[in-house]
């Protein structure tokens, strides 16, 4: 008989050259620098039993544990691109604007650029996840559940078709094949085998706890929740949008809430019901990850190391 096979609590993000670990007390990040070496940097976490009750409480740690990832998520991410840049890069003769802003702004460039960057990012999604489906189901506003369910069916249709479009991107397929380095390496922990290159290679590259999986869970439930929103008919169109952007708002945390949790079960149990719930976002993740190349196993392996605690009991579900 195989080693028994237990469920993992380390969770990870794919970076740019690098992958990003999450353990119960470390958290680390390992990126392939431009000259063939891995650079690794860790940090301490509060993920175990001593952490503040709003990360443990059911339905309530949904929405913390998912701004704290985006945080840390968004911080390493901006941190593995600065550590592609080389010395030739730097020298670079740059452009009188360039010299303009960074003569201004010196050292806050980056965290500018970085906020800029958020706030388009935060743009482009209202406008993809929300204006769109609104304008394309305006026809149905007078009846709540047909709007509310094609507006749900749109917007999963428009995030897969990013995932395809963005997937063609050679930067962005090379960032895939990080996140498949990623599941593969947690999967060969979860197996109980020696963390080597050889033993990631032959794990598969889909796992029911990704972010991927979350995202699409989080659509899928906010269908079912604005469903029972009212359709304020007797209210004017301006006050009728408004009243249902603010309450759809305000469910957010709670739609959050019940999407961690089903991803928590699907990470923690293997049964008909975290099968059924898994299967989409395994589905979707055929789009999201790449299979990795023996470097970028070795990287996800650099990062996963400092996150296993030395009594691995502390680490399982």
């Amino acid at each position: 008989m195989g080693k028994e096979v237990y469920k993992s609590k380390i969770g990870g993000q794919a970076l740019i050259e690098g992958v990003m670990m999450k353990g119960v007390y470390k958290g680390a990040m390992a990126c392939r620098l431009p000259d063939g070496t891995i650079d690794l940097e860790t940090w301490d976490e509060n993920n175990g039993s001593s952490a503040p009750w709003y990360k443990k409480t059911p339905f309530i740690r949904g929405s913390f544990n998912f701004v704290s990832s985006l945080v840390t998520g968004y911080r390493c991410l901006m941190k593995s691109a600065e550590k592609q840049m080389t010395e030739e890069d730097s020298e670079e003769e740059m452009t009188k604007f360039e010299k303009w802003l960074t003569e201004k702004l010196g050292e806050n460039l980056m965290s500018i650029l970085s906020g800029i960057a958020m706030v388009l990012g935060v743009a482009i999604s209202l406008f993809l996840f929300k204006f769109i489906p609104t304008f394309c189901t305006k026809p149905l506003e007078n009846v709540t559940v047909l709007r509310t369910a094609a507006e749900g069916i749109l917007k999963i249709a428009i995030f897969i078709g990013y995932l395809a479009v963005t997937g063609m991107s050679k930067d962005i397929k090379r960032t895939y094949e990080y996140h498949g380095a990623e599941h593969k390496t947690i999967a060969c922990l979860e197996a109980h085998e020696e963390l080597t290159v050889a033993n990631v290679k032959k794990q598969v590259r889909f796992h029911p706890r990704c972010g991927t999986s979350f995202i699409f869970i989080t659509l899928f439930t906010s269908i079912f929740v604005f469903c029972f929103i009212p359709s304020f008919a007797e209210f004017g169109k301006a006050a009728r949008i408004f009243l249902r952007l603010g309450i759809q708002l305000a469910l957010l945390p709670f739609i959050i809430g019940i999407a961690y949790e089903l991803i928590r079960l699907a990470g923690k149990k293997t049964n008909l019901f975290t099968k059924i719930i898994s299967a989409p976002g395994l589905q979707i993740q055929r789009l999201t990850t790449r299979e990795p190349d023996d470097s970028q196993i070795e990287v996800a392996i650099a990062a996963i190391k400092p996150c296993i605690p030395e009594n691995q009991e502390e680490d399982v579900w």
